[in-house]
Formats: structure tokens, sequence, C-alpha cells
């Protein structure tokens, strides 16, 4: 379903009656920031958004998951190539794990966020990881490249702190390492054969990769006040199952429940921790099996993995503060429909 390496909108001011101008300005006198991501040129033709990306800027007082105004920042916007429009990211980084695959959702989710204006820190297990970050740098996107087994939670720490001393605080986290490695693929095997090794394995690839990475983060996003935690978990585990998978889908459902508990954690330092399930996704990777599954959607096709990207960038803005223990599919409505045939 996914490569995954071990692994217009628009904000309209609303100034209520009788509201002080001060209660509409953030700190230092300026405008809070309004709108979403707007679209991304590239997406297919007659997809439409996974999830509504409109809402309204009001006026109040409390500015908990918003974040405070971000040094060298004027206005909230920094210029990218090929895109037009706000960027409200600038100023943030985002680290973006399992990001190795030119194909994969990782790396959509690091090039999206980038285009929005943040620096991105990539990681993979392999050195291919430095190919995208130059790819993005091509593109005009501050990126960098780090090569590490998020199994091993020091390195796990090393690796966020090596995209703070990079780029400086990271306020975007999206944790996407899992499923399968290069550097140690496997294939399905049931419950009955599998060893403990494999059970170990699968549940330290595909959710204990995810805790460490976020334990490392959360202490400076919780003292700075604000940050964005986006797991990209499967509908395989929370929401349905296929055979002779177990330790992925125990721990994709274990992804949604640190989700959650994160979630309540966390929301009153002003961080938010949601998780997007994607389901039949068209990655290099995927089969003809799992493209032909996604032709039996009710969409009619497989989803790309720039539309699981489009709402991991939702999630990942400043307007999505209201938003926290989540979890959106993202599978062109494959989990609601009884006949796929």
């Amino acid at each position: 379903m996914v490569d995954q390496p071990a692994g217009c909108s628009c904000g309209v001011p609303v100034r209520p009656p009788g509201a002080a101008r001060r209660d509409l300005l953030g700190a230092g006198g300026r405008r809070r920031p309004g709108g979403l991501p707007a679209p991304v040129p590239g997406q297919p033709g007659g997809a439409a958004h996974a999830v509504p990306q409109h809402g309204v800027d009001v006026a109040r007082d409390d500015r908990r998951g918003r974040g405070p105004p971000l040094p060298g920042v004027r206005g909230g916007r920094r210029g990218t190539p090929g895109v037009s429009g706000a960027q409200p990211l600038a100023g943030h980084v985002a680290l973006v794990t399992g990001s190795g695959s030119s194909s994969g959702i990782g790396f959509a989710c690091a090039r999206r966020l980038g285009m929005l204006g943040a620096r991105v820190a990539l990681t993979s297990t392999t050195e291919r990881v430095h190919l995208r970050a130059a790819e993005l740098e091509a593109e005009g996107i501050p990126a960098t490249g780090r090569v590490a087994d998020l199994t091993d939670p020091d390195q796990a720490a090393g690796l966020v702190a090596a995209a703070v001393a990079d780029h400086g605080p990271v306020t975007i986290l999206v944790n996407n390492a899992g499923m399968t490695s290069l550097a140690s693929p496997e294939g399905p095997v049931a419950t009955t054969e599998m060893s403990d090794e494999q059970w170990e394995r699968g549940l330290h690839r595909n959710v204990s990769t995810a805790f460490y990475v976020s334990r490392a983060a959360l202490p400076a996003m919780r003292d700075a006040g604000y940050g964005r935690i986006v797991n990209v978990a499967s509908t395989s585990g929370p929401v349905s199952a296929y055979p002779n998978d177990a330790a992925y889908h125990a721990a994709k459902a274990a992804m949604l429940g640190l989700t959650r508990a994160l979630a309540v954690e966390t929301a009153s330092r002003g961080v938010t921790v949601n998780a997007v399930a994607p389901g039949w996704i068209a990655t290099g990777s995927a089969t003809e099996h799992e493209l032909a599954a996604g032709r039996r959607t009710p969409v009619g096709r497989s989803g790309t993995p720039e539309e699981v990207a489009a709402v991991v960038a939702f999630l990942a803005a400043p307007d999505a503060g209201y938003v926290t223990g989540q979890l959106i599919i993202v599978d062109g409505g494959n989990s609601i429909a009884e006949d796929h045939t």
C-alpha cells in the first residue's frame, strides 16, 4: 500500500462587533495568520480535497496552538519557486521520517510542507535520503537528509537534535517511517508461523519509531506552546484488515492509540497530534494486486501520495489548532463501501 522506509481555501478575518483592534492582533501587533494551504498544482483531475480547507480567523485572546510570531518572518510568508499565494508554514521546521522513496508518502509530505514555506529535515534508513534532500533544494526548499534507524531510541533522539542544529526548533513532525525497509524487507506471514523476532520487528518498525521520535521532539514543542505531530497510520489495523500481517495491523492500530494519548497529554500546551490513514495508494512499490484493489474503491482508482500529503499539510497548518486526536481516512471511500465487486 505504501512505500515507507523504516518506513481554494481561504481564511476570512472576522471582527466581532465591539471587539477591540488589539484582539485581532497577535504579539508584536502582527495580524494573526489566516488561510490554509492553497491547492498545489498537479493534483489529479476531478479529485476532491479529502478535507475541507476553509474557516474563519475569529478574534480571541488565547493563542495557544497558534504559535508566537516566528523570528525573521515578515507576515508569515516566504516565496517558493512554482508556488503562488500565502506561505503559512514560513519560519517553521518540519521533520519527516520515512522519506527516502521518491514516490512515497513521506517525500510527498516533505515536498508539500516545503512548498508551503517550511524548512525540511528528511530521514530514511538508506543514503538515498540525500538524493531526496537535493531534489528539494533544487526546487528552492531548504532541506537536509539524515540516515537513521529509528527503532533505536538514541538514533531517534539524535535525529531530532540534528534537525534542530540544521534548521532550528522542530515545530512540525510527520511520523511516516514504517511498513517495510529496503534494509530489511519481509513478506506476509501467518500468525501461527510468525516468529517472536518478526512480531517484535513489526511493532518496533511501525509504532516504536513514532514513539521515539515524538518523545524527543515534544519537550521543545511543549515549552514553546506550539507544535504539530501527524502520524501516518493506515486503514489496515485502525479500520480494516487483511490476512497474514498481524504485527503490521497491531502496530498501526497502536499508532492511533498513541495519537490519542499524546493528543490529550499535550493539547493544553498548544500541541496537536493527529493521524492519517491512507488506503490503497499508488506508490512506486504498489503491486498490480494493490492497484486493482484501488480500482475497486468507490472513487475508482488508487490514491496518490500527494493526496495524502495534502491532508497532512492541513493538519500541520497553524489554522488546524482545534483539531487533535483525530484519524482522517484517505481511501477513496473504500472503508465505507459494502460491495467491492
